[in-house]
């Protein structure tokens, strides 16, 4: 390892601790709040949730390794679907069954080795399942960007322009930490831009008495199963939200490989792969257990530990505690609640624009040829089944395109032959 400050466990002073811990809650604060307000969810619960699960997965995985866990995109378009259907219960839980998928797979693990996971997720299915997650997503982030009460607005669009131009200056030309969050500062940007476009127009832009009304401390409206609502089994959340847990593994496991690379470990053998796919599960029950957005490894906080070489799971523990501290300050609540959708609408098309090349990415990585029939039919299916919005429906049971699009990949990769090395 290279010019390693701080390695994975050594503490720092701590008044440096604090600030490098800050450092992490910024990068990881613009994308983790940004899902529970795309969704209808108090942003305060999320804060809190990743907060928790961070701690719970550092704990699970003894303190070796480096991962803060927030709120998770794969799941966004289910969580949507589901809050205009059945509400907060059936999201929470859906994420909570998500987090079992994780202690399944970290149990077999444990019993049969990790070598079947390449298996029945190759990059051939990956690669077009994370583009399926960012383009399904599309015309959401369009929508937010340019409408207002279903009406096009041409202030709407100049406002999602203004912070999409920020978010891609800050990440090309932003150095050091200015350049680990772009997000954060590009939703900065659009927010004092609304609000002088407002002044300057006259219009309500950003409506901003709720936070000057809002009090210093406040608990977050928590969803908690049995004392928030009454038990109630919603099966297609289940069989909607449970799929998509093994699109996050992917993400899990390239997260473990990068911090692999970094601190020169196998963290797959130490603490072994089995401990940080149920440090991930943990995370994601707790974080369906009080009504937030399931959660997963941020590679925004790997981004800053690449930059600082500053390795400690202290930092990352500090992260999290400020985190819930923060979520019990109503003021910051009630700001991010204040944010325009047309800021999250810019925001939205640069960040699911990364997802879906993210897929493509892995496509390249692996140089996948798709002069081979196998991977061109399995590819072919994913990408329209899953940007169509395929939904498999029998009664009360929903699965939405993302999962379906999840469940056909897994499924012809096995079922279809190799072709000949005369097709291939």
């Amino acid at each position: 390892m290279n010019n390693v400050k701080y390695d994975v466990s050594d503490m720092p002073k701590p008044g440096l601790l604090v600030g490098l811990s800050f450092q992490h809650l910024f990068a990881m604060f613009g994308a983790t709040v940004l899902v529970p307000i795309l969704v209808g969810i108090d942003p305060a619960i999320a804060l809190f949730s990743s907060g928790l699960g961070t701690l719970a997965h550092l704990t699970v995985t003894k303190y070796k390794i480096p991962a803060y866990m927030g709120s998770s995109f794969a799941y966004i378009a289910a969580m949507q679907m589901l809050m205009k259907t059945d509400g907060i219960a059936a999201v929470a839980q859906g994420a909570m069954a998500g987090g079992l998928v994780y202690l399944l797979v970290a149990l077999i693990v444990k019993f049969a080795g990790n070598a079947w996971i390449d298996k029945v997720l190759p990059p051939i299915v990956v690669g077009p399942i994370i583009i399926v997650i960012g383009l399904s997503l599309a015309s959401t982030a369009v929508s937010d960007a340019t409408m207002i009460d279903g009406k096009y607005s041409g202030t709407s669009l100049l406002i999602s322009m203004v912070t999409l131009f920020a978010v891609i200056l800050f990440n090309m030309y932003g150095k050091k930490i200015i350049g680990v969050i772009p997000i954060l500062l590009g939703l900065i940007v659009g927010y004092l831009f609304s609000l002088v476009l407002g002044l300057v127009t006259g219009q309500e832009i950003v409506h901003f008495a709720s936070v000057a009304s809002a009090k210093w401390f406040q608990i977050p409206s928590f969803d908690i199963p049995f004392v928030n609502y009454d038990f109630k089994l919603y099966p297609s959340a289940i069989l909607t939200m449970a799929p998509i847990a093994f699109v996050t593994m992917t993400e899990h496991f390239g997260h473990v490989m990068v911090l692999n690379s970094l601190t020169g470990r196998d963290f797959f053998q130490d603490p072994g792969l089995d401990h940080t796919l149920t440090g991930d599960g943990l995370a994601q029950i707790i974080a369906g257990f009080f009504g937030a957005p399931p959660v997963t490894s941020y590679g925004e906080n790997i981004g800053v530990m690449a930059l600082n070489k500053i390795y400690s799971v202290y930092v990352i523990a500090g992260a999290a505690v400020i985190a819930v501290v923060m979520s019990f300050i109503g003021k910051v609540s009630a700001l991010l609640n204040s944010i325009p959708t047309a800021v999250l609408g810019g925001i939205s098309i640069a960040l699911f624009g990364v997802i879906a090349a993210s897929g493509l990415k892995i496509l390249v990585e692996n140089k996948i040829n798709f002069d081979n029939k196998k991977n061109l039919l399995i590819a072919s299916v994913i990408l329209v089944s899953g940007i169509g919005g395929l939904v498999f429906q029998i009664g009360g049971l929903q699965i939405t395109g993302v999962a379906t699009s999840t469940i056909l990949g897994i499924v012809l990769y096995q079922i279809l032959p190799e072709p000949k090395v005369d097709e291939a």
